[in-house]
């Protein structure tokens, strides 16, 4: 057989990208939770009507951009991820290395997002997450690096996930992942801890009584001195390319 016409290859291209968008369409009016095996490929075949060549790169599409992961063996297949923000974050640095963003840029993006996101929070109380966000807070063991850095983490994905609003819990907390994966050994030494500790709880209170104005107020502050304590202790960090990692 002679090699594919450039046509042939967009046109098997378009129907594998058709295929990913079917998959992914199910995937979420059916509300598949991670682990979900999809269906076998003979079943998935008969079902979209496309070649195996057209399926396998569909699947492809949806490995890559972290939606399935592919099992080896006889007893293996597509299994659904689901859409997490650290997957996410993983696919946006591939982008943000692309265009030579900087760390500088991302802490901006987060200076504007999470004061946003605590606001949400606030507006929008949630009984059940505000006392577990509470609980974090006022249960951060500021002497643990391990947990310290655990809860602090914790925290805001929380705040975020309580904004209500799904772009930004999955934005905010992609730019947290990415932040956090680059700054772990960046903390906040152990005598300003506490600090954070407390101002955790004071944010955790203002959403908790839904004051909004106050959950804003505190959290930027909160973000900006982080923001001024990296730039201070490792200034060449602001100008790094964010990495595809």
């Amino acid at each position: 057989m002679g090699e594919m016409t450039q046509t042939q290859v967009k046109r098997g291209k378009k129907v594998a990208e058709a295929v990913a968008q079917d998959i992914v369409r199910k995937i979420g009016a059916e509300r598949l939770p991670p682990g979900t095996p999809l269906p076998p490929e003979a079943q998935m075949l008969e079902e979209y009507g496309v070649g195996r060549g057209s399926l396998r790169e569909a699947l492809r599409i949806l490995e890559v951009h972290g939606l399935i992961v592919l099992k080896p063996g006889p007893k293996g297949g597509p299994i659904v991820t689901g859409v997490s923000p650290v997957a996410f974050g993983q696919m946006a640095t591939l982008y943000f290395q692309a265009q030579q963003m900087t760390f500088r840029e991302l802490v901006e993006a987060r200076l504007v997002m999470e004061p946003v996101m605590a606001r949400l929070a606030a507006e929008r109380r949630d009984p059940g997450k505000s006392t577990k966000l509470r609980e974090i807070a006022e249960n951060t063991q500021t002497v643990d690096e391990v947990n310290y850095l655990t809860s602090t983490g914790d925290f805001h994905q929380l705040v975020a996930s309580m904004s209500g609003n799904g772009i930004l819990n999955l934005f905010g907390g992609a730019l947290s992942e990415i932040f956090r994966a680059k700054v772990s050994g960046m903390l906040f030494p152990k005598t300003r801890r506490s600090q954070v500790r407390e101002v955790h709880a004071k944010i955790a209170h203002a959403i908790e009584s839904g004051d909004a104005e106050s959950a804003e107020r505190l959290m930027r502050e909160h973000m900006q001195e982080y923001a001024n304590y990296v730039k201070r202790r490792h200034p060449a960090l602001m100008n790094e390319v964010v990495g595809w990692h």
